[in-house]
C-alpha cells in the first residue's frame, strides 16, 4: 500500500519528499527493552541533528501557508520534540510505536504509522474540501470533525486520516499490538538533507525486522519530479 500525493502539495511545497514503507506480516508487540533504549537515546540525543530547529522552522511556514497555526498545532515531530525536551523521557506506547518515535526524535522528521489493514482504499495526501469527516475524541467521547477548506489531509475512501498535513492521527488507524501489516511515511522538506531521510528510513525498517525478520517490506520515495513514486533498492 502506497500513497496518492496529489499535484497541488508540491505546488504548496516544491521540496517536499516523502518516503513510504508499505510492510506485510509484521509483528508488534508491548515495548521491550529494546525499544525503551530506543527512546532514551533518542531524548538524550535531540540537539545533536544540526538541520533540526531549521527543519522545524520550515514544517512551520508550510503550515502557515494553508492557513494553519502552527504554535497552537504544530507539526508532529515539533510536538514530539517538546514533550520530550519537557518530561526528560519519551512515553513507551509499544514496540513498533517506540521505533517509529524514537526516529522522528533522532532526526527532527515528521513519521507516520498506520495500520494497513484498517484502510478504506490507498492513502491519499491533498488539500481539503472542507466536508471530510475526522473520526476522533473530544474530552473521551467519540466526535466527527470537519477539516478547513484547503487544509493538507491524510485521507482513504472513507475520510481523513491525519489533519494539518502531519499533526493529529485519528484512531481508525492507529498501529496496535495486534497490527500486522502497516503504512509509514517519512516526511522531509528543505533544509534536511536527502542522506539523513534516507538514513532515517533505514533505520525505520532496521528497527521492523529487529521485531520481524521475515517481514516484506515495499520502499517508494515521492518528490516533485517523481509524483508518482520511485522504488528505493537503498532502503531494504
Amino acid at each position: 500500500m502506497h500513497p496518492i500525493i496529489a499535484p497541488e502539495i508540491f505546488t504548496l511545497r516544491p521540496d517536499f519528499v516523502a518516503i513510504s514503507l508499505s510492510v506485510r506480516g509484521a509483528r508488534n508487540g508491548p515495548s521491550d527493552d529494546a525499544s525503551e533504549a530506543l527512546l532514551a537515546r533518542s531524548v538524550a540525543g535531540l540537539d545533536e541533528a544540526p538541520w533540526a530547529d531549521a527543519h522545524l522552522d520550515a514544517w512551520r511556514d508550510a503550515y502557515r501557508a494553508f492557513g494553519a497555526k502552527p504554535k497552537r498545532t504544530p507539526c508532529s515531530a515539533e510536538a514530539l520534540r517538546k514533550r520530550a525536551r519537557k518530561d526528560g523521557r519519551m512515553r513507551a506506547l509499544n514496540a513498533v510505536v517506540d521505533i517509529y518515535n524514537a526516529i522522528s526524535l533522532e532526526f527532527a522528521i515528521p513519521v507516520g504509522g498506520e495500520d494497513a489493514e484498517s484502510y478504506d482504499g490507498r492513502p491519499r495526501l491533498c488539500r481539503a474540501s472542507g466536508q471530510e469527516p475526522f473520526h476522533t475524541t473530544a474530552d473521551g467521547r467519540p466526535v466527527v470533525e470537519t477539516p478547513d477548506p484547503g487544509e493538507v489531509i491524510w485521507r482513504d475512501d472513507a475520510g481523513v486520516t491525519c489533519r494539518r498535513w502531519n499533526w493529529r492521527q485519528g484512531p481508525r488507524t492507529q498501529i496496535t499490538e495486534d497490527s500486522r501489516d502497516m503504512w509509514f511515511v517519512l516526511e522531509r522538506l528543505d533544509p534536511m538533507p536527502q542522506t539523513s531521510l534516507l538514513q532515517a528510513g533505514q533505520a525505520l525498517t532496521d528497527g521492523l525486522r529487529r521485531l520481524s525478520p521475515d517481514l516484506t517490506v515495499s520502499v517508494l520515495q515521492f518528490d516533485a519530479a517523481n509524483p508518482s513514486g520511485l522504488a528505493l533498492s537503498s532502503i531494504h
